[in-house]
């Protein structure tokens, strides 16, 4: 055991797409301070931020309908449509930020244009979709999306879902040729391999066993080194966890009263992934269709067209699994040992109200390969079972915390980042749309975590950001700008529709 204790200016912990954006911006805004890594694994971008352990969207809101709400009196709320729309306006900037500084190389390896559909079949989830789409196409985020329930136009736009469909289905869909695919691990590997050329210290296979903070509000750090079972102890002024699932468990060593009564429900997801070539060629959209009734926000079934080490790849998903692990490489004690006297009546309390998550859980993790192929025709009804194979993905801990409106034990669906009092130590924990949104997720997180520093910051950021402090909504013009600029310099103009 080694009883020498490094110190630095910030710690990272986890190598996935949160470090390496908030480890990217802070050395754009304070190049001197030293800044360490810590990951378990034996190389950046191995859990949830993997091309293969999520879905590979770029969330902007374009098709995802459960960011959209029907209400009482029949109109549509897209608030939170709004939200995440500006969001990923945020990260685009900054990624067009850093091709143009040339910090990283070759955008067409991490983001490609893909048209983003909704598709929803039955006379009243038309009418809902034309609802959603008329509130929609008023607002300057969403300019060009398209609605149709025109039988010869939906073969035009998603000819594989349209194959064999009955001729008295009603079947309508929108479409917006601004989406995207991005590869979130790709992404992530260019993010570190930037940090290390920065002199950035990057320890893989360093595992994280304790922290406590100093007298003097810095934080101490018990590091195991997986490799030679030897323990180091580093310091920090600040500490970030984005562990993923691992996130928690850290959070609660660090004894923070704003981690104490959280808690943490793991789902698996598993996607279906087709083999035949002849297939894959037929489909080049991201399809998102609705829940179903009574089904957790997760669960919207989407057929994806993937570019995953620059071959195109069709998937459909995802479906729910249950394992107690909180990270695909994690411990089955995960959730067991998540569970202490601080959140044990948080915990009781989500089992009571989610029985209908618990059901539904059970009931996915006990389907068939032929059960999942009934879903996934549905949206193919030609499809074979020999085309398909089944992939399993990244394992996402829904927070579970007391909240005013949901009251005690309340599940949380999205991203959450609990930060100390005093800004010396922040966690990221939750999932979609997470990646998509990590450029403004980490930006509140030094918004928050270094509000003495903002002031001297901000020119560098509107660099970084050209929206920054801004609605993109409330200004069009700079929103057209920002979207030509960014298409130029990510390479989405619209020669990539052309799926080359």
């Amino acid at each position: 055991m080694s009883s020498e204790e490094t110190k630095t200016d910030v710690i990272l912990i986890g190598a996935g797409i949160m470090s390496a954006t908030l480890g990217t911006l802070l050395k754009e805004l304070v190049p001197e301070w030293k800044i360490k890594v810590f990951e378990k694994l034996s190389n950046a971008g191995e859990e949830s931020s993997n091309e293969w352990n999520n879905a590979g969207t770029g969330h902007a809101a374009l098709c995802e309908l459960n960011y959209t709400n029907e209400q009482t009196d029949g109109s549509i709320d897209i608030s939170k449509a709004v939200k995440i729309n500006e969001q990923f306006q945020v990260s685009m900037q900054f990624w067009s930020y850093l091709v143009n500084s040339k910090l990283i190389h070759n955008p067409q390896n991490f983001i490609r244009r893909f048209p983003h559909m909704s598709m929803v079949r039955g006379e009243e989830n038309v009418t809902f979709l034309k609802k959603r789409y008329e509130t929609m196409s008023n607002n300057p985020l969403f300019k060009g999306m398209e609605f149709s329930d025109d039988r010869e136009k939906l073969v035009e736009w998603i000819p594989l879902i349209m194959q064999d469909r009955p001729l008295n289905e009603a079947i309508a869909a929108t479409k917006s040729d601004s989406g995207t695919d991005v590869n979130f691990g790709a992404l992530t590997r260019m993010l570190f391999d930037h940090l290390k050329n920065t002199n950035v210290d990057i320890k893989y296979k360093h595992s994280v066993e304790n922290m406590e903070r100093h007298n003097d509000g810095s934080w101490e750090l018990k590091v195991k080194n997986l490799d030679s079972g030897s323990v180091e102890r580093h310091s920090a002024a600040f500490v970030f966890i984005g562990g993923g699932g691992g996130s928690l468990h850290l959070l609660q060593k660090s004894g923070i009263p704003e981690g104490k009564q959280i808690g943490g429900f793991p789902v698996s997801g598993i996607f279906m992934s087709c083999n035949n070539p002849e297939v894959i060629a037929q489909h080049h959209a991201k399809v998102y269709g609705k829940a179903k009734k009574g089904a957790p926000p997760m669960s919207v079934p989407h057929l994806d067209t993937r570019y995953i080490d620059n071959k195109q790849s069709l998937l459909f998903g995802p479906f729910a699994g249950f394992s107690p692990n909180f990270l695909k490489n994690g411990s089955m004690f995960d959730l067991v040992t998540s569970v202490t006297p601080n959140n044990v009546f948080t915990m009781l309390a989500a089992g009571a109200k989610e029985m209908s998550l618990t059901k539904y859980l059970i009931q996915q993790v006990m389907l068939s390969k032929e059960q999942r192929m009934e879903e996934l025709r549905e949206f193919i009804p030609g499809a074979k079972s020999e085309d398909w194979d089944l992939v399993t993905a990244g394992q996402r801990v829904q927070v579970i915390k007391d909240t005013e409106a949901g009251g005690k034990g309340t599940l949380q669906f999205g991203t959450e980042v609990v930060t100390s009092d005093d800004g010396s130590l922040a966690a990221l924990l939750g999932a979609s749309p997470g990646a998509s949104t990590a450029a403004h997720v980490m930006l509140e997180v030094i918004q928050k975590c270094f509000p003495q520093y903002m002031k001297e910051w901000e020119p560098k950021i509107k660099e970084m950001i050209p929206s920054y402090g801004e609605s993109l909504m409330e200004n069009p013009e700079l929103l057209d700008d920002i979207h030509t600029h960014t298409s130029q310099t990510l390479g989405l103009s619209e020669r990539e529709l052309a799926f080359s």
